[in-house]
């Protein structure tokens, strides 16, 4: 399963040249390492497409273009090694203009998103719902049909849709409705989810119950935070579906205490500093493993014995430890490189 993520912030063409581009594209590719099969990134107009466009053989990430109302946007962009654009044909004109995106993404072989919001339906379709006479999920529904009845007509297979709204309910209804209608690839998340509680939740509750069910092809988690903690509640929320199926759970674990009146070591510090690499770590590596970041001897080594690797608080020292058994007793300052020397060893 594919988890993608969209880029927060706009580029400027600074941002490719010197130690900006060192640092966009390291970014970038600490993002693939840390799991993310696509990037999107909004292109509002044809500067920003030629920016993408200079970006997309920087990096080894596939990047994805979404586009609105501009057919010559999608053009330009389809000019480069983008590898997927996101548009809604309704709203980049008439029939000629559609029909010059879909024949030119046809011969660069670049498949589309449809992608479809509760927010900007089309406009009978909104006032059927304003009126009561139709429900949010079936005029999602409806509205990705339409749009796909347009590429039908045109021969244009290679495309995935998206029906988003900010409700838990509508979109998972959405979603229901048309993989019970279609077999065309669905792409899901929950739209404008919030900040990084909120959305975390809204979007473990919709797409926990949707990939259970079996539906789903790729997946976002939207949040109003970064684009690291997106692929992170994404793959876990992978995770969680595993294991409610059954499955054995892969790739790094990561168990931490909240904290409290005990601690004697800063988990949320040490956790922060570590969640990049340790989630990049199994990607590289495919390691199967189980990680504990402790704060205290309460929670420590005892109730982590389950963990490959620990880390725990233990009065004015830390302890490292495998599998319940201690093997280290450090200072605080030292916690970090024996952390990563023992990691180094599983």
């Amino acid at each position: 399963m594919l988890v993608q993520s969209m880029w927060k912030d706009r580029l400027s063409f600074s941002d490719l040249k010197g130690e900006a581009s060192a640092g966009l594209t390291r970014r970038i590719e600490g993002l693939k390492a840390m799991g993310c099969g696509l990037l999107r990134f909004a292109v509002p107009d044809l500067e920003s497409a030629e920016i993408l466009g200079n970006l997309a053989p920087m990096v080894s990430m596939p990047l994805v273009a979404d586009i609105h109302f501009d057919h010559k946007i999608a053009l330009r962009c389809l000019d480069f090694p983008i590898a997927k654009l996101r548009i809604n044909p309704g709203n980049i004109g008439s029939r000629d203009r559609v029909e010059a995106v879909l024949s030119k993404a046809a011969s660069a072989r670049i498949p589309i998103r449809i992608g479809v919001n509760a927010g900007s339906l089309p406009a009978d379709l909104r006032a059927e719902v304003d009126a009561g006479r139709l429900d949010t999920a079936e005029a999602l529904v409806r509205a990705a049909q339409r749009e796909l009845a347009v590429f039908e007509e045109f021969g244009f297979q290679d495309v995935i849709v998206s029906m988003k709204a900010s409700g838990i309910a509508d979109t998972i209804s959405a979603n229901r409705i048309f993989a019970a209608r279609s077999d065309v690839p669905l792409h899901i998340g929950v739209t404008e989810a919030g900040p990084l509680a909120a959305g975390v939740a809204r979007n473990s509750a919709a797409l926990i119950t949707l990939l259970s069910e079996g539906i789903g092809d790729t997946i976002r988690v939207s949040l109003s935070d970064s684009v690291e903690n997106e692929l992170i509640a994404g793959r876990e929320i992978l995770a969680a579906v595993a294991e409610l199926a059954g499955e054995k759970p892969r790739g790094v674990r990561i168990v931490s205490c909240p904290l409290c009146g005990r601690s004697s070591f800063d988990t949320h510090a040490f956790t922060a500093r570590w969640l990049g690499r340790l989630y990049a770590m199994d990607c590289a590596a495919e390691k199967d493993i189980t990680v504990a970041i402790m704060g205290c001897a309460v929670n420590g080594p005892g109730e982590a014995r389950h963990a490959d690797l620990g880390i725990s608080g233990a009065g004015d020292k830390v302890l490292i430890f495998r599998r319940g058994k201690v093997v280290r007793t450090i200072s605080e300052a030292e916690a970090d490189a024996a952390f990563e020397e023992e990691l180094e060893r599983l």
